[in-house]
Protein backbone atom coordinates (compact mmCIF):
# COMPACT_ATOMS: atom_id res chain seq x y z
CA UNK A 1 0.00 0.00 0.00
CA UNK A 2 2.81 2.40 0.83
CA UNK A 3 4.41 1.68 -2.50
CA UNK A 4 1.32 2.84 -4.44
CA UNK A 5 1.27 6.06 -2.47
CA UNK A 6 4.92 6.67 -3.23
CA UNK A 7 4.35 6.10 -6.94
CA UNK A 8 1.37 8.47 -6.92
CA UNK A 9 3.47 11.09 -5.13
CA UNK A 10 6.25 10.65 -7.68
CA UNK A 11 3.83 11.03 -10.60
CA UNK A 12 2.30 14.13 -9.03
CA UNK A 13 5.76 15.60 -8.38
CA UNK A 14 6.81 14.85 -11.96
CA UNK A 15 3.64 16.42 -13.32
CA UNK A 16 4.16 19.57 -11.23
CA UNK A 17 7.80 19.78 -12.33
CA UNK A 18 6.93 19.46 -16.02
CA UNK A 19 4.24 22.11 -15.63
CA UNK A 20 6.64 24.45 -13.86
CA UNK A 21 9.48 24.00 -16.34
CA UNK A 22 7.52 23.93 -19.62
CA UNK A 23 4.00 25.29 -19.47
CA UNK A 24 4.66 28.41 -17.39
CA UNK A 25 7.70 29.59 -19.44
CA UNK A 26 5.79 28.94 -22.68
CA UNK A 27 2.88 30.98 -21.38
CA UNK A 28 5.23 33.86 -20.53
CA UNK A 29 6.88 33.55 -23.95
CA UNK A 30 3.46 33.65 -25.60
CA UNK A 31 2.62 36.91 -23.85
CA UNK A 32 5.98 38.35 -24.86
CA UNK A 33 5.42 37.34 -28.48
CA UNK A 34 1.87 38.73 -28.57
CA UNK A 35 2.97 42.12 -27.26
CA UNK A 36 5.93 42.12 -29.65
CA UNK A 37 3.76 41.37 -32.67
CA UNK A 38 1.16 43.96 -31.70
CA UNK A 39 3.89 46.57 -31.10
CA UNK A 40 5.62 45.86 -34.41
CA UNK A 41 2.33 46.05 -36.29
CA UNK A 42 1.57 49.41 -34.68
CA UNK A 43 5.03 50.73 -35.57
CA UNK A 44 4.72 49.44 -39.14
CA UNK A 45 1.31 51.02 -39.66
CA UNK A 46 2.59 54.25 -38.12
CA UNK A 47 5.60 54.33 -40.47
CA UNK A 48 3.36 53.79 -43.51
CA UNK A 49 1.00 56.55 -42.35
CA UNK A 50 3.94 58.94 -41.85
CA UNK A 51 5.18 58.09 -45.35
CA UNK A 52 1.73 58.73 -46.85
CA UNK A 53 1.52 62.02 -44.96
CA UNK A 54 4.95 62.97 -46.23
CA UNK A 55 3.88 62.25 -49.82
CA UNK A 56 0.82 64.43 -49.35
CA UNK A 57 2.84 67.19 -47.74
CA UNK A 58 5.43 67.21 -50.51
CA UNK A 59 2.69 67.20 -53.17
CA UNK A 60 0.92 70.10 -51.47
CA UNK A 61 4.17 72.07 -51.46
CA UNK A 62 3.60 72.85 -55.12
CA UNK A 63 7.25 73.00 -56.17
CA UNK A 64 7.34 69.32 -57.13
CA UNK A 65 4.84 69.41 -59.99
CA UNK A 66 5.04 68.22 -63.56
CA UNK A 67 8.20 66.28 -64.24
CA UNK A 68 9.16 66.32 -60.52
CA UNK A 69 5.92 64.68 -59.36
CA UNK A 70 7.72 61.36 -58.72
CA UNK A 71 10.03 62.82 -56.05
CA UNK A 72 7.53 62.58 -53.12
CA UNK A 73 7.04 58.87 -53.84
CA UNK A 74 10.79 58.30 -53.99
CA UNK A 75 11.23 60.16 -50.71
CA UNK A 76 8.53 58.02 -49.05
CA UNK A 77 10.11 54.84 -50.41
CA UNK A 78 13.56 55.86 -49.17
CA UNK A 79 12.08 56.70 -45.76
CA UNK A 80 10.39 53.28 -45.49
CA UNK A 81 13.51 51.41 -46.66
CA UNK A 82 15.69 53.34 -44.21
CA UNK A 83 13.26 52.65 -41.38
CA UNK A 84 13.27 48.95 -42.22
CA UNK A 85 17.07 48.89 -42.42
CA UNK A 86 17.36 50.52 -39.00
CA UNK A 87 14.92 47.99 -37.53
CA UNK A 88 16.83 45.05 -39.01
CA UNK A 89 20.12 46.54 -37.79
CA UNK A 90 18.79 46.90 -34.25
CA UNK A 91 17.47 43.33 -34.29
CA UNK A 92 20.80 42.03 -35.55
CA UNK A 93 22.69 43.92 -32.87
CA UNK A 94 20.44 42.45 -30.18
CA UNK A 95 21.05 38.88 -31.36
CA UNK A 96 24.83 39.38 -31.47
CA UNK A 97 24.95 40.64 -27.89
CA UNK A 98 22.92 37.62 -26.69
CA UNK A 99 24.90 35.02 -28.66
Amino acid sequence: MARGGTLDDFVELLRAYVHQETVEPLRALGRYLIFGVIGSLCLGVGAVLVAIGGVGGLQAWGVLEGWWSWVPYLAAGVFLIATGAVAVSVLGRGEQSRG
